[in-house]
């Protein structure tokens, strides 16, 4: 047996278009949402998506808190830009996407093989540290965006907030810094803008 008839059913072959449609090429940033509640199941099947994806070294540094309550949407109001206000108030759910600082503490469960070298590349290196955290916490963002495609949710992702003002808000030992927040829900199609320019290959790309 190969090592390519080892892997699991359906592994090492292309998706049909439709699913590809649904993640990349139809699917679009939303600004209004339909009045359509995301269960606690849709979040939590969101979430065991998301922890599947490749971190160095497993270190899974991100940290989400779904903004749904009518009292944690008002906590988190005063620290948005004015032009994210109504969009994220209006959402369903708003994803937090954090990143700790202390991801290094849980390589004894995460690497539990060899936790102790993932350890010493990072423990006592602030500038390690945070350069870990903040990659591998964006990467795990982007698996959040396309794991919430796959579940059939639309994504709002964004900046423009008052990072401080979430962390002391949301996070306040002061361990987790917030990345960018994420709108989940429903997208209401009425609302779209026409969709912006993207590069061609030839553009950006190149193969060496």
């Amino acid at each position: 047996m190969t090592q390519s008839d080892s892997r699991p059913a359906g592994h090492g072959q292309p998706v049909p278009d439709q699913i590809l449609d649904q993640l990349f090429r139809e699917a679009r940033t939303y600004y209004k949402w339909q009045d359509k509640p995301v269960s606690e199941a849709t979040l939590r099947a969101l979430f065991d998506l998301v922890k599947m994806g490749p971190t160095s070294a497993n270190c899974s540094p991100a940290r989400l808190i779904f903004v749904t309550s009518p009292e944690a949407k008002a906590k988190l109001k005063p620290h948005l830009m004015e032009g994210n206000v109504e969009k994220t108030m209006s959402a369903p759910v708003t994803a937090i996407i954090g990143y700790d600082l202390e991801f290094y503490e849980h390589y004894g469960f995460l690497h539990p093989h060899n936790p102790d070298a993932p350890r010493s590349w990072v423990e006592g290196k602030p500038d390690a540290i945070q350069k870990t955290a903040f990659q591998n916490g964006t990467l795990q963002g982007g698996y959040l965006i396309m794991a919430a495609r796959a579940l059939g949710l639309d994504c709002g992702p964004m900046a423009g907030f008052d990072n401080a003002g979430v962390e002391k808000a949301f996070f306040p030992d002061g361990k987790i810094k917030a990345n960018f927040l994420c709108n989940l829900g429903y997208g209401d199609p009425d609302s779209l803008f026409p969709r912006l320019p993207r590069f061609a290959f030839e553009d950006v790309c190149a193969i060496a």
